[in-house]
C-alpha cells in the first residue's frame, strides 16, 4: 500500500485562471479538472497537480487540495492570489509548522523547486494533511520523504489531535456547540 499520493503534473490544462473563481469554494472549480483527473487516475496516479495559467511554470494546487513543499526548515506554498483556494486547513497547517520552528513562505513555487524538494504534502478538508510520495512531470518521476520522519505526518497528528480534543486547543480554533440551544 502506498504511504502517500502519487501526483501527475498537468502542463496542458489549468484548474483556474486570473479573474475566475479559483480563489473561492465553488462547484465551478471542479469541472475543469475532471478530464485531467480521470486520465491521471486511469494511469495509476492519485491526483493531478496543476500549474499556473499565466506562466505554466509555477505549481498551484491539486484538483481538490493545496500543496506545500519542504526543503530544509523552509515550507513553501503558492500564494492565494485569486486562483488558489485560501483553505482553513492550509492556514492551520502553516501556523502549526511555524510553531515547531519552520519558516513558512507563501510565494510562487516553480516546478523545478517542486522536483528538488525533500518533501511534498497536500492539505484540504478531505485529506487533512497527506504526504505526496511521488510527482511525475513529463517523463521525470521524483520520490519524496514520507512516513514517520515526514513533517506531513507530524502536522497531521498535531492538527487532528486539536480537532478531536486529544490536546488542548490553545489557538481558539474549536467551538463548543450546545446541543440544547435552538
Amino acid at each position: 500500500a502506498s504511504s502517500g499520493l502519487n501526483l501527475k503534473v498537468d502542463h496542458k490544462s489549468h484548474r483556474a485562471h486570473s479573474g475566475g473563481t479559483g480563489g473561492v469554494k465553488s462547484c465551478t472549480n471542479y469541472s475543469p479538472v475532471v478530464k485531467s483527473l480521470v486520465e491521471a487516475k486511469s494511469s495509476g496516479f492519485s491526483d493531478v497537480l496543476f500549474l499556473d495559467a499565466a506562466t505554466g511554470r509555477n505549481i498551484e494546487e491539486a484538483s481538490a487540495c493545496n500543496i506545500f513543499i519542504v526543503k530544509g526548515n523552509i515550507v513553501s506554498t503558492p500564494p492565494t492570489s485569486g486562483t488558489i483556494l485560501p483553505g482553513i486547513t492550509r492556514k492551520s497547517v502553516s501556523e502549526l509548522a511555524r510553531d515547531i520552528g519552520y519558516q513558512v513562505q507563501e510565494r510562487d513555487v516553480s516546478v523545478d523547486e517542486l522536483l528538488e524538494a525533500e518533501e511534498v504534502f497536500c492539505t484540504g478538508t478531505a485529506v487533512v494533511v497527506k504526504a505526496v510520495e511521488t510527482v511525475t512531470f513529463h517523463d521525470k518521476k521524483v520520490k519524496y520523504r514520507t512516513g514517520e520522519e515526514a513533517l506531513s505526518k507530524k502536522l497531521h497528528s498535531m492538527l487532528t489531535s486539536i480537532q478531536t480534543g486529544l490536546v488542548e486547543d490553545t489557538k481558539g480554533w474549536m467551538v463548543d456547540i450546545d446541543p440544547c440551544q435552538g
